[in-house]
């Protein structure tokens, strides 16, 4: 518990708390009287409703969407599945930025939709929830199918024998066990969409804005510290009651569950309802995932004079104007290497959080549980802005490190990490590991020869979380990064702020190359888990 709890006070409750102080404090006297200030100001009344409204809205039409393409991953085998699972992954890891322009080349001025049909969604709230959808889809589909996969199927079964319904069996034993994953995955959505940043930038353009939108506006275009502080500290309070509310409620559902390996209860659909769902699946995602992806990749090769290759010629190329300092190739060598060390630091945060929250009650270790969500609904430009008021002298001057960006990346991660393992540690049987310490065994060993097995699945689940997320972190990332060594977010936000058709198309490629590396990385991923996971619990 040491490990992770020293991690976070390091590297996110100081950065915060120093961007709280230099609002809050003047003179050495805290104003707290500016919270009565600015929370009473009609404009900060109408952001902080928006941000709520549109967030729970965003969850639930995320879940109505995403679980039932959680069942088809988790009960249904079929060919090609592990391409169409990175397929619905590689949204969640594109920068927001270009989530957002890939909507508005989809629904926008000028759009697909407004080309066929001449309808526009762009500055609507129907964009924002959609793209929202788009992000967050993986994230309903990883979290609660990862656990779904491994569920006993012969339980409901057993309950259809006795006489109950599909719907009542599945409502009385599926549904409670897989009710802390769904709680999971709904707090990770409902946070990621109240913190929204580029999605409701572009899409809701000067109409629409968010907590996340209004403290970058105050801290970077007004420098205003003292309403951004005080709006961070309403996120910081409303993220804390909310994982409070979580946690005392989850809790109470966590029971000890009998799991199988996937391959056991996966097989092939059965009947017209099933052929109905699985095709239902495929169109929805064809629809919400696969025809943005379509319209960001013919952007990135739709020039003046036709379709050619020209924007992916020109990366690399120096850039002539001096914004960045290397070829906007190297970004991609960037871009991995920093995702592989924050992803190996996620795992081992993430892990001992998660095996220390399992085997240990107490309101302490509930409060660090909260904690560890934080940094999904924490604004990441108070993190990021944070990093380099703080972290700017001895023993702890890591502005000029490299592992200043990965430490970043990590911190985004890790709630990923404890979430995805954190229910499947939770319904390993407790005898089991009573069973091994009778027999001998140290706790090291018990764990590795009872728990491991059971929750490699998720941990390599987990892995690709934290590599997903490392690779498309861009709040944070964008005040940190060196210009000798920028990441693929950071570059392609960048090449938007720049007015041209060469700049705008060297974007859509550069996200193109993005969505590949993401793709095959999560097609390996696939394999190895396939590979491991065979055979075992």
């Amino acid at each position: 518990m040491a490990v992770p709890v020293a991690f976070f006070a390091l590297f996110f409750a100081w950065p915060v708390a120093s961007i709280v102080e230099r609002g809050l404090r003047v003179d050495g006297v805290w104003q707290f009287g500016r919270f009565g200030e600015t929370l009473s100001r009609p404009e900060i009344l109408d952001v902080l409703w928006f941000t709520l409204w549109q967030a729970l809205a965003s969850t639930g039409l995320t879940l109505l969407i995403a679980l039932p393409g959680a069942y088809v991953f988790a009960r249904f085998d079929f060919r090609g599945k592990g391409l169409l699972r990175a397929v619905v992954t590689v949204p969640f890891v594109m920068p927001t930025v270009m989530v957002g322009t890939a909507f508005l080349a989809l629904v926008g001025r000028g759009g697909l939709l407004d080309e066929l049909w001449g309808v526009r969604l762009d500055t609507t709230v129907w964009a924002i929830l959609i793209a929202h959808v788009f992000f967050n889809y993986a994230v309903v589909v990883r979290t609660v199918g990862g656990l779904w996969a491994q569920l006993d199927p012969r339980q409901e079964e057993a309950a259809r024998v006795l006489g109950a319904s599909r719907w009542k069996a599945w409502r009385t034993v599926t549904l409670p066990a897989l009710a802390p994953s769904v709680a999971a995955a709904a707090l990770m959505v409902f946070l990621f969409t109240a913190s929204s940043f580029a999605v409701v930038q572009i899409l809701g353009g000067s109409t629409y804005s968010t907590l996340e939108t209004e403290i970058y506006r105050q801290t970077v275009v007004r420098f205003d510290l003292t309403t951004a502080a005080v709006l961070t500290m309403v996120q910081f309070v409303a993220v804390g009651v909310v994982l409070a509310v979580h946690a005392r409620t989850v809790r109470r559902r966590e029971t000890a569950l009998r799991m199988v390996a996937p391959e056991e209860a996966a097989r092939r659909p059965r009947g017209i309802g099933q052929w109905a769902l699985f095709a239902g699946v495929l169109l929805s995602v064809a629809l919400l995932i696969v025809l943005p992806l379509g319209v960001l990749v013919e952007r990135s090769f739709a020039t003046s004079h036709g379709y050619g290759l020209d924007y992916y010629r020109a990366l690399q190329t120096p850039d002539p104007s001096g914004t960045f300092l290397v070829p906007l190739l190297d970004t991609i060598g960037n871009s991995l290497r920093y995702a592989v060390v924050a992803t190996l630091i996620a795992l081992v945060i993430g892990g001992l959080a998660a095996a220390a929250l399992t085997r240990r009650a107490g309101r302490l270790v509930r409060g660090f549980d909260a904690l560890l969500m934080l940094p999904l609904g924490v604004s990441a430009v108070t993190v990021g802005f944070g990093f380099l008021i703080t972290l700017d002298e001895p023993p702890f001057d890591l502005r000029a490190s490299w592992i200043l960006v990965p430490l970043a990346q990590a911190l985004v991660g890790v709630p990923f990490v404890v979430r995805t393992m954190l229910p499947v540690l939770r319904a390993v049987d407790e005898r089991l590991r009573e069973a091994a310490a009778v027999l001998g065994a140290s706790p090291w060993r018990a764990w590795r020869e009872v728990d491991l097995p059971l929750v490699r699945r998720a941990l390599l689940i987990a892995a690709g979380f934290a590599f997903a997320v490392s690779l498309g972190e861009f709040g944070a990332t964008v005040f940190i990064a060196r210009p000798d060594s920028p990441t693929l977010p950071v570059a392609v936000a960048r090449l938007l702020g720049r007015p041209g058709e060469l700049n705008y198309g060297q974007a859509m490629a550069l996200s193109t190359i993005l969505m590949v590396v993401c793709a095959v990385s999560l097609l390996l991923l696939e394999r190895l888990r396939t590979d491991r996971t065979s055979g075992e619990f």
